[in-house]
């Protein structure tokens, strides 16, 4: 497992959200969340996977920590967070 720690995780919501954009991503079968500790912990250690899923992070609004967090990936986590909720 590989931990990453990210930015703008509020809730089950922004979980639900994340579960499901990760899990469509190409090498990834199973997929953890501590909502406590903003941490997400996906089941492959392989470069390019955890590029994709970074990418794919910051682009819902949840971008790593270190990373830049622009008003942008905030109004994103919103939303995500939003929908997360409605499913």
């Amino acid at each position: 497992m590989t931990t990453i720690e990210v930015l703008n995780l509020k809730c089950n919501g922004c979980a639900n959200t994340i579960t499901k954009g990760l899990l469509s991503l190409e090498g990834i079968k199973d997929v953890s969340i501590d909502v406590a500790t903003s941490k997400v912990s996906i089941d492959s250690k392989e470069e390019k996977v955890l590029k994709s899923v970074q990418e794919k992070l910051s682009a819902m609004g949840y971008p790593e920590v270190g990373d830049d967090n622009t008003i942008i990936h905030k109004a994103k986590s919103f939303v995500s967070c939003a929908t997360g909720r409605m499913t």
